[in-house]
């Protein structure tokens, strides 16, 4: 939210699906699609814990299907491509626990009769800096992940791609005056690697050549041109190198990635984390409906920035506070769009899974990237379906 016309630095990151906390958050929503797949009301709460050549799969979870969490584990290991010995952690022989249980009665029955799965405050968040509806940050520094794990797994445009292991990150810092992003100061790409692309003369870093080929490879198709400078700075595994990576070198944990997984920090987080959570949950279910409402508010063009806030109360049916703040850049009043918002959507949990038909073997995807400015079919909460119905009840 950068807003006046003063300079200001603003960051994000991202990471790729092979950073151990992406890789609990996918095994718990692999464990949630592949419950939905077979049981579309059973309730999930899936914790995954990944470490050295050990993942423990916990939580709470009621359902009428069996699914093979152990298989399921593996996949997305494999899947994400820790394929081999020389990455730290393998499919073939990671240990997995599973610690599953079920979900307390004394929260179903509130659950049972519509009410939220849990207390909470959500946020759903737009702008129209982007076509996505989101902030550029974020959306640069998702881009660069995603882009990073393309040339790992294609080896093209760049010849280091076969020596990229699963785990990296990046980050993007802006400079922006007068509420306008003007230039990228600074990206940053940390990417594991093989010893392949060390410096013969210094094998404590990586060699000059691979770096700059990561540069070309990942940052140059990326950043726009008229955000680079000739003060820009791009760093390439500012430690020197990066051989030691993914659960070998850092421990992960489902939901500890928030803001990777929302605004990049531009805008505030509610504190629920989203993977593993079927949709009865409503730091899931409810944050992917302010999103939608707070996407279709801009698209309406009625503002150019809205943050939308509900809160809720275990086992109550509708939420306890419903605000919406569009900085001052709405054409209406702000409570004249709380107003119409509630009569378009039914917030109750039940109303917000029928509108965003929640109960489908979507999230695994969700899990890499970032739950929102997606434009995949499983991603309806990006829909902008709405913005018409907004501009004629405001007659705008």
């Amino acid at each position: 939210m950068v807003r006046n016309e003063e300079m200001r630095f603003v960051t994000s990151e991202s990471v790729t699906e092979g950073h151990p906390d992406k890789l609990a958050d996918q095994i718990s929503d692999k464990v949630l699609d592949e419950i939905l797949k077979k049981d579309p009301n059973g309730r999930v709460a899936c914790e995954t814990y990944v470490t050295h050549g050990l993942i423990i799969v916990g939580g709470e979870i009621t359902t009428k299907a069996w699914v093979d969490i152990s298989n399921i584990a593996r996949e997305t290991v494999k899947e994400v491509g820790y394929t081999s010995p020389k990455y730290g952690f393998d499919y073939h022989t990671c240990a997995i626990l599973n610690a599953v249980g079920r979900q307390s009665p004394d929260i179903a029955q509130g659950v049972d009769r519509g009410g939220a799965g849990d207390q909470g405050v959500m946020y759903g968040y737009a702008t129209n800096e982007t076509d996505e509806l989101m902030p550029l940050p974020i959306v640069l520094a998702h881009k660069l992940t995603e882009q990073l794990a393309k040339v790992r797994k294609t080896g093209n445009p760049s010849d280091v791609g076969p020596f990229l292991g699963p785990d990296g990150k990046a980050q993007v810092t802006l400079r922006y005056e007068g509420g306008k992003a003007v230039e990228v100061t600074d990206v940053v790409i940390s990417t594991q690697h093989t010893e392949e692309l060390l410096d013969k003369n210094d094998p404590s870093h990586m060699s000059e050549d691979a770096r700059q080929r990561i540069i070309q490879a990942v940052a140059m198709p990326i950043i726009p041109d008229y955000l680079i400078t000739d003060k820009t700075r791009f760093h390439v595994n500012p430690t020197g190198k990066f051989v030691i990576g993914g659960p070998q070198s850092d421990t992960g944990m489902t939901g500890r990635k928030l803001e990777v997984d929302t605004y990049g920090g531009m805008a505030p987080h509610g504190g629920g984390a989203f993977s593993g959570k079927d949709p009865t949950k409503v730091d899931r279910s409810a944050t992917y409906m302010m999103r939608y409402l707070a996407k279709n508010v801009v698209a309406s063009g009625i503002a150019s920035e809205c943050l939308i806030q509900a809160a809720y109360i275990i086992g109550e049916v509708q939420p306890v506070s419903f605000m919406v703040d569009t900085f001052g850049t709405g054409k209406v009043d702000d409570r004249e769009i709380e107003r119409v918002l509630k009569e378009l959507v039914d917030l109750s949990p039940r109303g917000i899974i029928e509108k965003l038909d929640l109960l489908r073997p979507i999230y695994q995807k969700t899990a890499s990237y970032g739950h929102f400015g997606r434009n995949e079919p499983e991603f309806t909460w990006e829909k902008t379906d709405l913005a018409e119905d907004i501009r004629k009840r405001l007659g705008v």
